[in-house]
């Protein structure tokens, strides 16, 4: 990996962003990069109508193989520029790619992460043992979680992500929230991503328009707690 100037930069850009909790997927795809990046496109763990009546198909078929395969192809093309221009010593270049590197990565992990934090209605089940635990002697109760959660997500300004996150450091839980697609760890504060929530309007808007806080609302039936539970015992 430390000779390959894709592998590098992904380390260094990319890596760092998403802490234990999504780093399988990281070190799966930064294996595999060769003469060219080789991202790719993860399967849903469900069909694409899995979610309905909460999310419908539509919605589902377009932001997976549209919306988060630009996302993929956009970070190969930046990371194979970024190659070249490491290998010329074009450092205007390799600077210029870096927010192309950080959006584009960062919307493949998010959205990576977010896909499996799903599942059908049926399967959804509810918040248990030990993190059931900590999120009521943080919020009072799991309903007063979910209201302040919401609530913070309502208020994203733009376009973002709501994130439920585990401080490895002091094994504290919080609500963060990111703009774009900035990933949830950035920078070594210890944070590792358990829930995501897209506030991006591509995530909703073709079924619930601009009624934001109705998604929301409506998106917790499909929460796969099950999930979210093994991201918590692995970041422990």
């Amino acid at each position: 990996l430390s000779s390959d100037p894709r592998g590098i930069m992904l380390r260094k850009a990319i890596l760092p962003t998403i802490s234990r909790a999504g780093a399988s997927l990281a070190r799966s795809s930064v294996s595999g990069a060769r003469a060219k990046s080789s991202f790719t496109l993860p399967s849903l763990p469900y069909d694409a109508g899995a979610l309905e009546p909460v999310v419908m198909s539509e919605i589902m078929t377009i932001h997976h193989t549209k919306h988060h395969n630009a996302y993929v192809t956009n970070l190969n093309v930046a990371l194979d520029k970024y190659a070249d221009a490491e290998a010329k010593g074009d450092v205007a270049t390799m600077i210029a790619l870096q927010s192309a590197i950080k959006f584009n990565g960062g919307g493949h992990v998010n959205h990576s992460i977010f896909w499996t934090n799903l599942c059908a209605p049926k399967d959804s089940g509810s918040v248990s043992g030990e993190l059931a635990q900590k999120i009521e002697a943080k919020w009072g109760s799991v309903e007063d979680f979910k209201t302040a959660f919401n609530g913070t997500a309502a208020a994203i300004q733009g376009s973002g992500w709501a994130w439920l996150a585990v401080n490895t450091k002091d094994k504290s839980l919080s609500i963060q929230t990111r703009p774009n697609q900035d990933p949830l760890s950035f920078g070594g504060d210890g944070l590792v991503p358990l829930l995501g929530i897209d506030v991006w309007e591509h995530a909703y808007y073709l079924q619930y328009k601009n009624a934001r806080p109705e998604y929301l609302k409506e998106i917790w039936k499909v929460v796969n707690w099950k999930n979210v539970t093994e991201r918590y015992n692995e970041a422990k």
